[in-house]
């Protein structure tokens, strides 16, 4: 057997090209053109790099995009006050701060201080709870990717067996939550889990959110699972940097049913989703119908 390639590239292509009509009839039919503000504090690399491409995919679906980029020693009053600054902007629809922040800013009252209805990463304590009692909140980018594609290669993803291997609660903990919202049967399990091999093998569905470099291999898989690789990771091989998924592609592709790869698998959907969140807050922030396939 080989499995099914899900090209999260591609996927993703299509979910902005849903969010460009949505976002181009908004403004046609209501005159409202959804924002998104996106902070940066500090020079880490990385950061930039992500906060630079998520601004123009904003641009190129129509969206407007506010960028912040602040010092590194930028007090935390001051964040705070640009926050609340955002909070009441009506022209912004969707707030994220780029993590990780600089170590003298706590990450969880920075999170917790943006506008539940704007936190379009869903971080925020509220729409945690109300993603874990099946309530309407914004969902995480990530683990709504993962579900954007599972969705689309099975229909119906009711009755089956589903395993996160993580529990963070940027990745972990809300997968699990959404997994459970489309009736399936899930265990989260983790680097204490005892015989995580066993575990992984009675899944339909394994997700792997563990950010380990090849942690699982293919004798781990089901055979015909539908393999989710959420890592991504920068190893040295044959004396070059690659980037590897948290599973071991080659031997898991030889016994899945559909596995993703890495890179071009679930890294591309978050953005895309990302900006999916923007366009349903602005919906919600006017009163107006969310856009259908584009939230959970």
């Amino acid at each position: 057997m080989t499995a099914a390639i899900i090209d999260g590239k591609a996927f993703a292509a299509k979910v902005r090209a849903q969010v460009a009509e949505h976002v181009a009839r908004l403004k046609e039919q209501n005159g409202i053109t959804p924002g998104l503000a996106v902070v940066l504090v500090g020079e880490d690399p990385a950061s930039k790099v992500y906060v630079s491409s998520k601004g123009k995919q904003t641009v190129e679906v129509g969206m407007n995009s506010y960028e912040h980029k602040l010092e590194a020693d930028t007090s935390e009053a001051d964040l705070l006050a640009l926050i609340a600054r955002l909070n009441a902007d009506p022209a912004v629809h969707g707030i994220l701060v780029q993590l990780p922040l600089p170590g003298h800013l706590n990450s969880d009252l920075v999170i917790n201080s943006i506008d539940p209805a704007k936190d379009v990463d869903g971080f925020h304590i509220s729409n945690v709870g109300l993603l874990g009692t099946g309530q309407k909140s914004m969902v995480p980018c990530t683990p709504l990717g993962c579900l954007m594609m599972l969705r689309d290669h099975h229909g119906s993803l009711a009755g089956m067996n589903a395993v996160v291997v993580g529990r963070s609660n940027i990745v972990g903990k809300p997968m699990a939550q959404l997994l459970l919202g489309d009736s399936c049967t899930v265990t989260i399990a983790h680097s204490r889990t005892k015989d995580l091999a066993a575990v992984c093998r009675a899944a339909d569905i394994l997700v792997a959110a563990v950010g380990r470099p090849e942690m699982i291999p293919g004798d781990w898989v089901k055979p015909g699972a539908t393999v989710i690789d959420v890592g991504i990771n920068r190893i040295e091989r044959d004396g070059k940097g690659v980037l590897v998924g948290d599973v071991h592609f080659d031997s898991a592709k030889a016994v899945a049913g559909a596995i993703t790869p890495v890179p071009g698998g679930v890294g591309p959907m978050t953005i895309a989703c990302l900006l999916a969140n923007t366009l349903t807050a602005a919906c919600r922030a006017h009163g107006l119908p969310e856009p259908k396939g584009l939230t959970a």
